[in-house]
């Protein structure tokens, strides 16, 4: 099945390459990050085989503190393959290459590992705040330059939250993408890529299966190197305090030892579930 979906991935992006790749370098929008929606990724009854086959909740973890709440996994080899088909197609050099042929990201690396990446769902509540995503892939050799987030959710509408926001530099404005089923958005990722999900308001669950792409080229022209940074949303500025702090201590903790104190939260399932991403 993962070929089949790396041919229909590379067949979608092609059919509309002009205006994904114009959307993507749009000059005029108010924001510093770049991106494109592409909707209809897949043909619709395959889009749905696959929100069919997402694992439930309680098979996930459940991350829940003041920057964020959402059930996340990486344990692919656990669940339906179509699970694992689908992430991992989006690693295979074909795809990695298309997308840098429309977004103009040069020498693209995938995730193998999923260092990054993995599926989540949100449900009513949860939310994940304003943040800049972790400069470089666990080794700190590559800089993070892409994300990619396919939403799987039948019937999802804009005004049941969940969607992706694209802010501007100062995290005062968004730009609000719906996280509409069978949508996969390419957003560019630097030091001023702050990006949140608005809160649930409803029923049901929001399921999107992340991927990451690297590059030994920094996005920013500059070396730098940060932990993910959160920042709360305006009105909450107690918050963006709290946040703050805790982001600067994160990431100075970074600096003293590159690869962290934590375990790393990596895909460790057998090798036949990962795509060519060299």
């Amino acid at each position: 099945m993962r070929e089949e979906l790396i041919e229909l991935i590379i067949e979608r992006l092609g059919r509309d390459e002009d205006s994904i790749r114009s959307e993507f370098n749009d000059p005029e929008r108010p924001i510093k990050t770049k991106f494109s929606a592409i909707d209809d990724l897949l043909p619709e009854d395959i889009a749905q085989r696959i929100s069919n086959a997402f694992p439930a909740s309680e098979k996930m973890r459940l991350l829940d503190s003041f920057r964020e709440k959402k059930y996340t996994s990486k344990s692919l080899d656990e669940f339906d393959p179509l699970i694992a088909d689908i992430t991992f197609a989006f690693q295979d050099r074909r795809i990695i290459d298309k997308v840098a042929a429309l977004t103009g990201i040069e020498d693209s690396v995938g995730d193998p590992h999923l260092y990054a990446g993995g599926i989540s769902a949100m449900e009513r509540g949860h939310f994940l705040n304003p943040h800049l995503d972790n400069s470089h892939d666990g080794d700190q050799k590559n800089y993070r330059v892409l994300n990619l987030l396919y939403y799987i959710t039948p019937d999802w509408k804009p005004e049941n939250g969940g969607n992706l926001e694209l802010w501007d530099e100062a995290v005062k404005t968004p730009v609000e993408i719906p996280s509409l089923f069978n949508r996969l958005v390419l957003m560019s990722t630097n030091d001023k890529s702050w990006h949140s999900v608005n809160e649930v308001k409803a029923a049901g669950r929001r399921c999107c299966i992340s991927n990451y792409y690297f590059s030994p080229h920094s996005p920013n022209g500059y070396e730098t190197t940060h932990v993910t940074y959160f920042m709360a949303r305006p009105e909450q500025k107690l918050r963006r305090l709290v946040t703050k702090i805790d982001s600067d201590l994160r990431t100075l903790l970074r600096r003293v030892k590159k690869g962290g104190f934590a375990k790393k939260d990596v895909f460790e399932g057998s090798s036949d579930a990962k795509a060519r991403t060299k």
